[in-house]
């Protein structure tokens, strides 16, 4: 995935899957404990929040995406309760479109226009 090749300097990319891996780990543990939230744009873009992805180059993109393919179950629930509350369900082709937040899910855009 695209957030596991964004190296740090001197980092490997074996060290930035494994920096990735517990990204996504703690934001599931936070997703199930209610530490993040988890919100749905109108478009259904995805967006969490917190800092925490930010500060570790992860996007939120990026973070659904793993939680889909390898997160608890949990994780998923809390995702699919975000879904319920607004109204709407994660739009696959606007997350792979790259639309996102950088305020929690305030605002939303893409950087490819």
């Amino acid at each position: 995935m695209p957030c596991d090749t964004r190296l740090k300097k001197n980092q490997t990319i074996t060290q930035r899957k494994e920096e990735v891996r517990k990204v996504v780990e703690q934001l599931a543990k936070d997703l199930t404990s209610g530490r993040i939230t988890a919100k749905v744009g109108p478009q259904g873009a995805i967006a969490f929040s917190g800092p925490m992805l930010q500060q570790a180059g992860v996007t939120d993109n990026c973070a659904y995406r793993k939680l889909m393919s390898t997160g608890s179950a949990t994780a998923k629930m809390a995702i699919q309760r975000a879904e319920m509350l607004s109204g709407r369900v994660v739009n696959r082709a606007v997350v792979n479109h790259g639309t996102h937040s950088h305020d929690g899910g305030k605002t939303w855009h893409d950087h490819k226009g």
